[in-house]
């Protein structure tokens, strides 16, 4: 047991390195002993102040996040410092140098500007399905051509559905093929965060001209900007410098930027200047192939009904069907045994009672379209061809590919057609809800009704 505290760090460093750059890594993670972990609490041990206060500041969560995917469940994170040595002073002097190079007033390297990349997050491990593929398309568009193609770009969706992996894939996509490109990806939180220190320290010029002066600016989460009128007011001129100077921007978002309270209605109508695209839950057979990816680069062995079991359980979040697809390897790891299908029940037996009812079914979400819309129920299935009861079925298929996880064929087979029908009603809704805040509001209302059920 004395070495478990090493063994938990050493996994964790494996998982940070594929989470950072190698310069990121040697630099503030390469100095970390483990020195003892006491119950969930593992304390780590650096050499000096300065790196326990640059750690917290800008990197604990990560070490969290690593350490909690290795472990299987919640650590601790307590930061120390070594105990006076020989080489403390030159360690110091070291660090203080590297914190010297981060000031905006010298020459800094690209990943200082910018939160750190997740390494996982390229184009390359991005599991595509008809739920993002037009994402993904313009996406890969805007990394080719960036500040032509789609500018800005604006992507949204729920919770876990892939937003911030494409966004990344165009970060890691513009430093892989230009050199001298300048990418900077926060969140808009931590964007700010920065703002309010700015001003409090008097460092505007340099906050504007560390954002003004870049390439490619990605912030995720920009609806936490509601509200805050005087960063609404400074990202506002921001944008237009970026805009008029031919950078890209991309952005993500939780929901469309025309339902966003508290948005400014100017920076609502720069949203619409490129492109804004949605990403939807994935379907079963999506579900199960992000899954068999995620195994493989886990390297776990997962049988494919254990996969299944978790593809028709999880259906909304892929970052929660990942930790119950983690619980159930790491269970089967500790036990030394294969994963079954009813070990996996067993594990995630909670959560699984918990979203076994929660979506709606074909049938339900049928009824409250025809109802909503106030048809009859024997429209949906219907052949007529009437607008006042095309757009209800449609609606209505669109909403069984988005809260169902029903494949295509068997949305289709309940509303009497294939699945190619199925697969047009989806995209026609999707496009038309973006120009018609009319069919966007009424797709929301009944969302919330079928959700409330």
């Amino acid at each position: 047991m004395g070495a478990e505290h090493e063994a938990l760090w050493a996994r964790a460093c494996e998982e940070l390195r594929r989470r950072v750059s190698s310069e990121v890594f040697d630099r503030w993670f390469g100095v970390i002993r483990a020195t003892r972990l006491e119950s969930d609490t593992l304390e780590l041990s650096v050499p000096c102040d300065f790196y326990v206060g640059w750690l917290e500041e800008n990197y604990l969560p990560l070490i969290r996040a690593a350490l909690t995917a290795v472990a299987a469940r919640e650590v601790s994170v307590r930061l120390s410092v070594d105990s006076p040595a020989p080489a403390r002073t030159e360690t110091f002097e070291k660090a203080a140098d590297v914190s010297h190079a981060l000031e905006p007033a010298r020459p800094a390297p690209r990943d200082s500007i910018s939160t750190p990349l997740d390494a996982a997050f390229t184009f390359e491990t991005f599991v595509l399905g008809p739920s993002n593929a037009f994402a993904h398309a313009a996406c890969l568009a805007v990394a080719q051509t960036p500040g032509r193609a789609y500018n800005p770009l604006l992507i949204f969706g729920g919770s876990g559905l892939g937003k911030t992996h494409l966004m990344q894939a165009v970060g890691h996509y513009a430093l892989k093929t230009s050199r001298h490109a300048t990418v900077c990806y926060t969140s808009a939180e931590a964007f700010l965060n920065e703002y309010i220190e700015s001003l409090q320290y008097n460092r505007m010029v340099q906050f504007r001209r560390k954002y003004r002066g870049v390439d490619l600016l990605l912030i995720d989460d920009i609806h936490f900007l509601a509200g805050r009128d005087g960063l609404q007011e400074e990202f506002f001129h921001m944008f237009n410098e970026l805009h008029t100077r031919g950078r890209q921007i991309v952005l993500t978002c939780d929901r469309a930027p025309s339902e966003i309270q508290g948005m400014d209605k100017r920076l609502v109508s720069r949203f619409a200047w490129g492109v804004t695209t949605q990403i939807e839950p994935p379907d079963v057979e999506t579900r199960v192939a992000i899954l068999r990816r995620k195994a493989e680069l886990m390297r776990a062995s997962i049988p494919d009904d254990v996969i299944l079991l978790i593809a028709e359980h999880v259906r909304s979040n892929i970052r929660t069907m990942e930790g119950a697809l983690k619980s159930v390897w790491a269970y089967a790891a500790l036990h030394r045994q294969t994963p079954t299908r009813e070990m996996a029940m067993r594990v995630l037996r909670g959560h699984l009672e918990s979203t076994a009812s929660a979506p709606p079914t074909i049938e339900a979400i049928q009824k409250t379209v025809a109802q909503y819309y106030d048809v009859r129920l024997s429209d949906m299935t219907s052949q007529r061809r009437m607008q006042s009861v095309v757009v209800p079925r449609q609606v209505a298929m669109y909403l069984c590919r988005m809260l169902t996880g029903q494949s295509l064929p068997v949305i289709g087979e309940a509303f009497g057609r294939n699945h190619a029908t199925v697969l047009h009603a989806c995209r026609t809704i999707s496009e038309r809800s973006r120009h018609d805040p009319n069919l966007a509001e009424s797709i929301a209302a009944l969302r919330r009704r079928l959700q409330a059920d």
